[in-house]
């Protein structure tokens, strides 16, 4: 069982920058993919930004390709995304997944969720 708690969230203006972390406890992250997603109000959950097992390879949405950037660290017990140049339509609530696959863009490649951090960005 894999516990992903996600924190960083918050009130920001247009323009500005969030960087939120996702960590595991129990165990490392070293043998799953991992993802960033995110559902606004009255929205489906929409997938934002993915990582491979090796961290070698990383996927973003277009709509925020350039300005978010997913990463993880060497221990594998965390996983961040850099948020830059923040939109109000990034508004959301934001969870992080862990998965077997290799990488993944769907909420289907994944297992593990976090209870997610809300990101407010005001015009």
């Amino acid at each position: 069982q894999v516990q992903l708690v996600e924190s960083g969230g918050g009130l920001v203006q247009a323009g500005g920058s969030l960087r939120l972390s996702c960590v595991a406890s129990g165990r490392t992250l070293s043998r799953y993919s991992m993802g960033w997603f995110r559902q606004a109000p009255g929205k489906e959950r929409e997938f934002v930004a993915a990582i491979s097992r090796s961290g070698t390879a990383t996927y973003y949405a277009d709509s925020v390709k350039g300005r978010l950037t997913i990463s993880r660290d060497n221990a594998n017990i965390a996983v961040y995304l850099q948020m830059n140049i923040l939109k109000p339509e990034d508004t959301a609530v934001y969870s992080c997944a862990a998965g077997p696959s290799a990488v993944a863009m769907t909420t289907t490649g994944y297992d593990y969720w976090g209870q997610g951090t809300q990101v407010t960005v005001s015009s």
